[in-house]
């Protein structure tokens, strides 16, 4: 193999910071995660809300939905790396007033990177950006309300407004929002999930009759078999990593099926134990360096050889499954040829991963957004639930089905009725509690959301929580279309791209943090949210709050609906605004699966919802049965001389909030503007490793034009993967992602398949900015420093 210079590749020791569990993994993780809270909030604040972190008195982490263990199994530090550094962005001292809005121009702002934005503090009075101003100024939170319901009250439909949701709203507040949204007469609830997991809501709702996971926590602990598939839990989940330590130690086989092999799925250091720190546990028993968007191919090759060695659950699929006949019957017509050139892998390499399942007798299945963020991702998501089918693999101790969901509460929006398309039965059970007539027609999800926009068909934009803008695909459109609309609101924490890409008028609510304490009402309030697993539970925060000018989401959505609606609305807005317990009853009454809701999240630990398959094996399909499905393979065409890339994370992020600029895990340091190409791409295209270049997609239009967008002034890293594929970090890679590039049946963006090429950057390396708030000349992102450490070198 020809090698341009030194690859990057996982050496176990260096693998001291590969993973992390409830204290953070090895001695380096926890060193930077102590010194990153520090940094933040002081000693005394760092000690008083990591020893609160994910704890049964205490609040949930702002980061993952990575499920808590049972309250008596809880550590002392029952967080990770990353969940240190949410907290500490939080609850920073450094606080944003308005005197630092009157030294901004919002120009200027628009001139800083993302990470520059988020690490300016905490804002701490509401804000407003008056048509034409050039600077935010301060608003009462009065006016702010009635400027909202101005505009809203305004508009010739309900339809033409858009209220969007982040998946760290907690449950209170989301049913609040939606009640607020379909009071208002809409059904335009766009919220982050369109955007990852809503290929698993769609697929296995299909095939299971609910789009949740089916398994817990001690599913994971007692199964024979894991399977992480699209999905690199040492940097987005590190917690699972401390699960996948135990059910090693109990035996299980770990299965890593991704395009690149991440450092926290080969060793584990747990600094829990004087073991874990010293030895460490190896996870990953077989690694599948799958090209990108093979693993449908994948799943359907596994398929095949199970039921040619017949290792199959026959009395499972006979009396709970449908459409097993016609699945064999495709898979008996496998085209091998297809699979090997659409996963990459050769064809014994697959045999070892099959047997793996054939010698397991409980196998659980997780993945995220390696999945789902491709064309075919509800295909994909069926076929790996094709697998399960075929050997039981659901409804039964150690098995089952595992998607992992990127954000604390983004399972439990959805829950709360956050959701664009949400079923009549919800609407009925809303209608009947509060006497409302809720809109039946579907609303919008984010990616029409933002052709409405666009297109001049919605005019206000409503964000509650979230960084709308730089989480979008196709970022000159999406700016675009925020620029066209009437007024934009932002729910928000800290400041973010979205607030400095604005329309006409633009407000900034700045709401309480999940660390602080909520006094809502003149008592101390909780809130719950759901994790992965279904499991819902309270969290309250320990800090006073950063400012007295802030006001919990809950009040604020409830202000809105009564500056909107008006005092005599049918809904007790002001009750449920004082007393967060009166919308956990009225939880209980519409939600399903919520009965007695405000006396069970009473409880440490909270309860679990109700998921027949996982329960009692019962499907509530349309067939009442577990569905096999049959989807042809689409081997994805890259033309000649192009690539195929992924869109990631650093390690040194949390989806849009950026840490800081270094991905110890990958050896970046400095920066964030890297793409990773094979070593024999980067000779084969005539580049060379640290060369400079633009990044440049290429879209095929339905009338068959190409339309180019380009991301300037990257540096290529030589770094171990598929040929023909390559990597960039999010949201700097998003303005390559055309807006119409979806998943079919989900309409969730293509993130992880994008065909480009990469051309010498007209500007070199001067095109990348050295310091830490310049942005390149795109007008986005950090420039970035291959750090080469001979010790981190093969």
């Amino acid at each position: 193999m020809s090698r341009t210079r030194p690859v990057r590749e996982i050496d176990e020791t260096d693998l001291e910071v590969g993973g992390t569990s409830h204290a953070a993994a090895g001695v380096t993780a926890v060193a930077v995660a102590m010194k990153r809270a520090v940094d933040q909030m002081g000693v005394a604040r760092t000690a008083r809300t990591l020893l609160k972190l994910n704890q049964a008195d205490g609040f949930d982490c702002q980061g993952c939905a990575w499920p808590d263990p049972d309250p008596e199994h809880r550590h002392t530090a029952e967080f990770c790396e990353n969940g240190a550094k949410a907290v500490a962005e939080e609850a920073t001292k450094r606080l944003l007033g308005r005197s630092f809005f009157a030294e901004h121009a919002i120009e200027s702002l628009r001139e800083r990177s993302d990470y520059w934005l988020g690490q300016q503090g905490r804002i701490t009075e509401p804000m407003v950006l008056r048509a034409g101003a050039t600077h935010y100024e301060p608003i009462s939170w009065d006016d702010a309300f009635e400027l909202v319901a101005g505009h809203l009250r305004g508009l010739e439909s309900p339809d033409q407004a858009i209220f969007y949701t982040s998946g760290k709203v907690s449950n209170e507040a989301a049913f609040a929002y939606q009640l607020f949204v379909r009071s208002f007469g809409t059904n335009n609830l766009p919220d982050c999930s369109n955007m990852c997991h809503e290929s698993t809501s769609v697929g296995l709702a299909e095939v299971i009759g609910i789009g949740k996971g089916s398994v817990s926590l001690e599913d994971i602990h007692e199964a024979e078999l894991i399977v992480v598939a699209g999905q690199n839990p040492g940097t987005n989940h590190p917690r699972m990593l401390s699960a996948l330590e135990i059910a090693k130690q109990r035996g299980a086989r770990i299965l890593a099926i991704n395009p690149l092999r991440e450092a926290g799925l080969v060793r584990f250091k747990n600094p829990q134990s004087p073991r874990g720190v010293i030895a460490g546990t190896a996870l990953a028993d077989l690694h599948l360096p799958v090209r990108i968007n093979g693993d449908l191919a994948l799943f359907q090759a596994i398929g095949s050889l199970l039921l040619e060695w017949d290792a199959v659950d026959h009395d499972f699929v006979a009396s709970h499954t449908h459409g097993f006949e016609e699945y064999a019957a495709h898979l008996a017509e496998l085209d091998w040829e297809a699979v090997l050139r659409a996963t990459g892998l050769e064809r014994d390499l697959i045999e070892q991963a099959a047997r793996m399942f054939a010698d397991s007798g409980a196998t659980v299945v997780c993945w995220a957004m390696g999945i789902t963020q491709h064309r075919n991702s509800v295909a994909t998501v069926k076929e790996i639930a094709n697998v399960a089918f075929l050997q039981g693999n659901i409804g039964r101790p150690g098995a089952g089905l595992c998607p992992v969901r990127g954000h604390s509460n983004v399972q439990g929006d959805r829950t709360m009725g956050i959701w664009e398309r949400v079923p009549d039965h919800f609407l009925d059970a809303l209608r009947d509690e509060f006497a409302i007539t809720p809109p039946r027609e579907h609303g919008l999800d984010t990616v029409a959301s933002i052709t409405a926009l666009h297109d001049g068909e919605a005019r206000v934009f409503v964000g509650m929580g979230g960084n709308f803008v730089s989480a979008a695909p196709d970022t000159e459109v999406t700016e675009e279309a925020m620029r066209r609309a009437d007024l934009t609101v932002h729910v928000s924490t800290k400041l973010n791209r979205s607030h400095v890409v604005h329309g006409r008028e633009a407000l900034i609510l700045p709401a309480l943090g999940r660390s602080e304490k909520d006094l809502t009402g003149g008592r101390e309030q909780r809130v719950t949210v759901e994790d992965s697993m279904s499991a819902v539970h309270a969290s309250r925060g320990p800090l006073r709050p950063a400012s007295r000018h802030l006001r919990s989401e809950v009040d604020i959505v409830c202000s809105l609906a009564l500056a909107t609606l008006g005092c005599d609305h049918v809904v007790p807005w002001a009750e449920m605004r004082a007393d967060y317990g009166e919308i956990r009853r009225r939880i209980a009454r519409v939600v399903p699966g919520c009965a007695a809701y405000d006396e069970l999240v009473a409880q440490p630990g909270g309860f679990v919802l109700p998921h027949p398959p996982r329960d009692s094996r019962t499907f509530p399909t349309a067939v009442g049965r577990a569905v096999f499905t049959v989807s042809p393979i689409d081997v994805l065409h890259v033309p000649e001389g192009r690539l195929l890339l992924q869109t990631l994370r650093s390690h040194d992020q949390f989806n849009t909030t950026i840490y800081g600029l270094d991905d110890r895990y990958r050896g970046v340091k400095g920066g964030r503007r890297v793409v990773f190409v094979h070593p024999d791409d980067i000779a084969a295209l005539g580049l060379a490793a640290d060369q400079v270049v633009d990044i440049v997609s290429e879209w095929t239009t339905s009338d068959g034009s190409v339309v180019e967008r380009r991301a300037p002034a990257f540096r290529v890293v030589a770094y171990e993967q598929p040929r023909g594929c390559a990597a960039a970090y999010y949201p700097e890679t998003n303005p390559l992602i055309p807006l119409d590039s979806t998943a079919v049946g989900s309409n969730c963006p293509t993130s992880k398949s994008v065909v480009v090429r990469l051309e010498h950057s007209a500007g070199g390396a001067a095109g990348i900015a050295s310091d830490a708030g310049a942005l390149t000349p795109d007008g986005r992102g950090d420039g970035a420093k291959r750090r080469v450490d001979p010790d981190q070198l093969s």
